[in-house]
């Protein structure tokens, strides 16, 4: 089975194309098929995040081409800076995966988001969008921390709250 393991910068075309969603795009090991109809594997170091349209090549020099499915989000749109900016706060305080844009949050679709997010004043759409979440502290520097030591290092903060 061909495994694909090496990121490459962007090449004109590549052998291979795979659609991924976005928590397929944050796991190390994963098993494709490739739109092509080819079995593949990819194999990247845990923690990193394949962007869409990451090219990763493998030991024989094929490349393969990642790129982000359309999945069912929330587009959920403020009317104001401040009101963006509190609905950031909701948003981040549920430690939710979200694309920031201007004036917008994009989110998985989440029925509990969607209303807390209208009771404070947005409008909410559900869409099929590529998803590419902002990267967070569990993503930071991927080397150095573990999923577990930030877990920890947010629970000895707790008697702040």
């Amino acid at each position: 089975m061909l495994i694909f393991s090496e990121p490459v910068e962007s090449i004109k075309t590549p052998n291979f194309r795979v659609v991924l969603t976005f928590h397929e795009r944050t796991k190390g090991r994963l098993r494709i098929m490739t739109e092509e109809g080819m079995d593949a594997g990819i194999q990247i170091e845990r923690g990193q995040i394949l962007n869409d349209g990451q090219m990763i090549a493998s030991e024989n020099g094929e490349v393969l081409e990642v790129l982000a499915k359309a999945e069912s989000v929330s587009v959920a749109t403020a009317e104001s800076a401040l009101l963006f900016a509190r609905a950031c706060y909701h948003v981040g305080n549920r430690h939710a995966e979200v694309q920031i844009g201007t004036h917008e949050l994009i989110y998985l679709h989440d029925h509990v988001m969607d209303e807390m997010l209208r009771q404070l004043g947005l409008s909410v759409s559900a869409q099929k969008l590529p998803f590419q979440p902002e990267y967070g502290a569990y993503f930071a520097g991927g080397h150095s921390h573990s999923h577990d030591d930030e877990h920890s290092h947010i629970k000895s903060h707790d008697h702040h709250h």
